[in-house]
């Protein structure tokens, strides 16, 4: 039978980098301990009240079609959310909403980029943004996000790579998964690249409520000259602690949207009406969550710094924000897969190679601070245990 060419584009993406994760699950059904630092979920349950609105709006007849841009109350909600937050007016028809981020991520970059484009993203970077870039067609251009300047993306490091096919600037701030944010001036240094070049702005910014205290998350939207090329993703999968509930959107200037519609449109119409009307409550009233996962995930990081850099000769880059840390391990004289792959077999903490997010990242590995405190301690042990070994064999 024959397969259109997406298939080609994307085949081999995804499974591979997730080949420590599958191993810690088989060893884990086989009954052995192993604390998984993999993948990064809220540690907390959906709060009950965003349980109870869903399900108040089912009971109350709220299961039919969407309206194609989504329910016109969340999307009032986000607009009156952004115009606070942004320093900008937003109109309820800038905001479309989706089935979480990622595919409302999907359908902006179809909207943007095709066949013959190229799209500039920072490397390392969310696992999902290779395969959302090709789907389109588009050739994806890492640009290194160097440990020296904190994983921020910087201008200097993109200018060089633009071309006459550039189309698009893709942002995670804050970033998945070193936990960087961009500053303003790092904004503004990629806003003038964009405007000469004539580059779309695409900022996933799921992490925004996520962000540690004496930290500043700034959005490319709130900058009024980049009003007519920048689009922001989100959803309230980590502020809110709903991941499965799927409720995501995208801001954009109403052209942007307008065009973006017979394509959503196509894809789906809204999102589902009893979630729109549980995550307009969710935005409306705020996330009673993420507070306390910001300064729990802040404390886990910290613990993790001062002992793996007192003890070890390992190091940690300290997030700013979100829910994961990165810990370069090039001391133990291993690529990053090679020590992931050691660490779970000789202790049974698992923990993702840092190339599983990009070339920059192979002699890193990235560790999940959603883990509750005391089998986090216990992580941080054996992973002490095991760089003292390694260091021993190394001498």
């Amino acid at each position: 039978m024959r397969f259109s060419s997406i298939n080609e584009r994307l085949a081999g993406l995804g499974g591979a980098k997730w080949e420590v994760h599958a191993r810690a699950k088989e060893m884990a059904r086989a009954g052995r301990e192993v604390i998984r630092l993999t993948i990064g979920e809220p540690d907390v349950p959906t709060p009950e009240r965003l349980k109870d609105a869903a399900y108040a709006a089912m009971k109350a007849g709220r299961t039919g079609y969407s309206d194609g841009r989504g329910e016109p109350g969340l999307r009032a909600a986000l607009a009156e959310k952004y115009s606070k937050n942004r320093g900008r007016v937003f109109h309820p028809d800038q905001v479309m909403c989706f089935p979480g981020t990622q595919t409302a991520l999907y359908a902006v970059m179809m909207a943007v980029a095709e066949a013959g484009a190229e799209v500039l993203v920072g490397d390392p970077m969310y696992a999902t943004y290779e395969g959302v870039i090709r789907a389109t067609g588009a050739a994806m251009v890492p640009v290194p996000l160097r440990p020296e300047n904190g994983f921020r993306m910087a201008a200097v490091d993109v200018a060089p790579l633009i071309t006459p096919r550039t189309r698009a600037i893709l942002l995670t701030t804050p970033h998945n998964p070193t936990g960087a944010i961009l500053t303003r001036a790092d904004i503004a240094a990629l806003g003038r690249l964009a405007v000469e070049h004539d580059l779309w702005i695409i900022s996933d910014e799921v992490y925004e409520d996520l962000v540690f205290e004496g930290s500043e998350f700034v959005s490319p939207l709130s900058d009024p000259d980049l009003a007519e090329r920048v689009v922001a993703v989100s959803s309230i999968s980590k502020s809110h602690a709903a991941p499965g509930f799927r409720s995501g959107w995208c801001v954009g200037s109403l052209e942007f949207t307008a065009n973006l519609l017979a394509l959503s449109e196509t894809m789906l119409f809204g999102n589902q009406p009893f979630i729109a009307d549980m995550t307009e409550q969710a935005v409306r009233e705020g996330s009673d969550v993420a507070g306390g996962m910001r300064q729990r995930f802040a404390a886990r990081a910290d613990l993790l710094a001062a002992r793996l850099e007192r003890e070890t000769a390992l190091r940690v880059h300290r997030p700013e924000a979100g829910m994961f840390a990165m810990v370069d391990i090039a001391a133990t004289g291993l690529d990053g897969e090679s020590y992931a792959f050691d660490l779970l077999e000789k202790t049974g903490v698992a923990v993702m190679p840092g190339a599983s997010f990009g070339k920059t990242l192979d002699t890193w590995v990235r560790l999940a601070l959603t883990v509750e405190d005391a089998p986090f301690a216990q992580a941080i042990d054996r992973i002490v245990a095991h760089a003292n070994a390694r260091r021993a064999k190394i001498a």
